[in-house]
């Protein structure tokens, strides 16, 4: 059991690793902004979910697959999917919403309580 755990975060360490070291070598050697890059991970995620690339990466990797941003767009795929599958093409609009709901709601969540913990203030 203990040996499966450790394989599993061994692997969801080298994938999520291999994620970001692509992402800061497009930051590092090109003129790409972040923001650039974090749309297209998003993208990538979407398209490598609704051609069946990225689910077998979401089997071997776990989190590593689903933490980064391509595992968002993974998930908002799969939602429209199945959404469509269950209620026709009006589950194109509900499947995404529905499928990133928890995520969302708790990202919203952690910002609010963040923005009235602690004073935010220009740089410089």
């Amino acid at each position: 059991m203990t040996m499966e755990i450790l394989l599993a975060l061994i692997r969801a360490f080298l994938v999520g690793g291999l994620f970001c070291a692509v992402a800061q070598i497009l930051i590092d050697r090109t003129r790409l902004t972040p923001a650039r890059i974090l749309t297209a991970y998003v993208v990538a995620g979407v398209v490598l979910g609704a051609v069946g690339i990225y689910a077998p990466v979401f089997e071997f990797a776990g989190a590593g697959a689903t933490v980064p941003l391509t595992g968002f767009g993974f998930l908002i795929s799969r939602g429209v999917r199945e959404a469509v599958a269950a209620e026709g093409w009006i589950g194109a609009l509900k499947g995404p919403l529905t499928a990133a709901s928890g995520g969302i709601g708790a990202a919203l969540t952690a910002g609010l309580l963040v923005s009235l913990l602690f004073d935010s203030r220009a740089k410089g």
